[in-house]
């Protein structure tokens, strides 16, 4: 079958997906719908961050490829079975980013970001209805630590949050020392879920994605101790037999390591 030329065109991507769902194409891509998909769009949306957080332009760009292929067949299917197809999807985002920024496309004035994030969560309200929680558009399949920074950062949006960093500091003490006095398992965990919750609200304070923040340390973590491994098996030695301590030196070790010491 004959395949497009111009391989730097979004037209040639949507040909491509035509001719692997055709009768002619890939029995596999004939046989996926938009149920069997999700976790590939899921799984491709992490992969994306996990390029962005290391830094890799070129794994970047092509992660980036891998996600807009799933939003192609998302909507090469939609067209196949005459739900919507890529001009709705392009339209309808090209109509919300028009509403959205009326200071850019109409007559509002705005002067700061804060304004505009208002302002915005005013539109959104409109868009929902006034009779619709604020929070009920913030996808409850998120990963936790992302859900809380978002529902915080929204009804930030409106005015409800600390004037300054140091009540949210003196909160997150609080929360600690209510999870000291916790009388059972189940308090404890409920305190110690409100101490991540306050954790993720200081995060977005001060402009950290919690979620990446984590991500990065569970990188460095598995670095490290996947050097640790490789000293013990050069050196015949069983991780599993060494003590605290010897274990620690080590770990120290795969720090320097890491710092280029």
């Amino acid at each position: 079958m004959k395949q497009p030329q111009d391989l730097r065109s979004f037209d040639s991507l949507r040909e491509i997906l035509g001719i692997l769902r055709s009768p002619e194409g890939c029995p596999w891509d004939r046989a996926q719908t938009h149920k069997s998909m999700r976790d590939s769009l899921l799984e491709e949306t992490y992969e994306v961050l996990e390029a962005l957080d290391a830094d890799d332009k070129d794994r970047f760009c092509g992660e980036l490829g891998d996600l807009l292929l799933q939003i192609v067949f998302h909507a090469e299917m939609g067209s196949e079975a005459k739900e919507f197809d890529m001009g709705d999807v392009i339209e309808a985002i090209n109509t919300k980013l028009i509403r959205r920024h009326p200071h850019v496309f109409g007559e509002t004035k705005l002067s700061s970001s804060a304004e505009v994030l208002h302002n915005w969560e005013e539109i959104k309200k409109t868009e929902r209805g006034h009779d619709k929680p604020m929070l009920s558009g913030v996808p409850k399949q998120l990963p936790a630590l992302s859900y809380s920074q978002e529902i915080q950062g929204r009804v930030a949006r409106v005015g409800f949050d600390w004037k300054e960093d140091e009540g949210v500091l003196e909160k997150l003490a609080e929360e600690v020392a209510e999870y000291s006095s916790a009388p059972n398992a189940l308090e404890k965990e409920k305190e110690f879920g409100d101490i991540l919750f306050t954790l993720a609200n200081y995060a977005r304070r001060q402009g950290i994605d919690l979620e990446s923040a984590l991500r990065g340390a569970n990188r460095r973590f598995y670095s490290r101790f996947e050097h640790m491994e490789e000293l013990c098996r050069k050196t015949g030695r069983d991780i599993a037999k060494m003590s605290f301590a010897e274990q620690n030196e080590l770990w120290q070790a795969a720090k320097r390591k890491e710092n280029g010491e």
